[in-house]
């Protein structure tokens, strides 16, 4: 797949706002509930009509929902438009069925305000939908650091992630 050489690995301590998003299935929710849901999370930020970055990322995304295979359900797999203005919740849905998204992957859409205030939260705001870079971020436990990871990483970075974490946890 894509080489994992280019990707830089920093630790954060993001704080979650009080945002009102809508999820791909319509319900309005909270992200900083959404996100705090007591799993690992993974979150990265997309535009359903962008041809570049997104569409790898999410694949990374599919590729590590497979790999997850019987421990998917124990980790929420998040995507934020940056696009809430064309991304409703019925084009995210479309989106996510092209990377065959299962029930612990969610996409979210809401206000502009909502979306612009999300890519601040996590440093990923660059004023343009067409200015983005990839970013992902991994939370292993609940309440823990974040892991920011800018490139593009690969499936087995993520999972390597997940997994380092969570073992020195218990």
């Amino acid at each position: 797949m894509m080489a994992n050489t280019d990707v830089r690995r920093t630790l954060a301590d993001y704080v979650v706002p009080h945002l009102n998003m809508v999820r791909d299935d319509g319900a309005k929710v909270s992200l900083d509930k959404e996100l705090d849901d007591g799993r690992p999370v993974v979150v990265s930020f997309i535009f359903t009509t962008c041809t570049t970055i997104c569409p790898m990322t999410s694949q990374v995304l599919s590729m590590l929902q497979q790999k997850l295979a019987d421990a998917r359900a124990d980790v929420h797999l998040v995507s934020i438009s940056i696009d809430p203005e064309q991304d409703t919740p019925a084009r995210l849905r479309a989106y996510a069925a092209r990377f065959d998204a299962g029930p612990n992957w969610r996409h979210y859409t809401g206000s502009l305000r909502a979306s612009i205030e999300a890519q601040q939260a996590f440093d990923v705001y660059r004023g343009d939908k067409s200015n983005h870079t990839p970013v992902t971020l991994v939370r292993p436990t609940a309440g823990g650091s974040w892991v920011r990871l800018e490139g593009f990483a690969t499936p087995d970075a993520l999972l390597t992630e997940l997994q380092a974490r969570q073992t020195a946890s218990r």
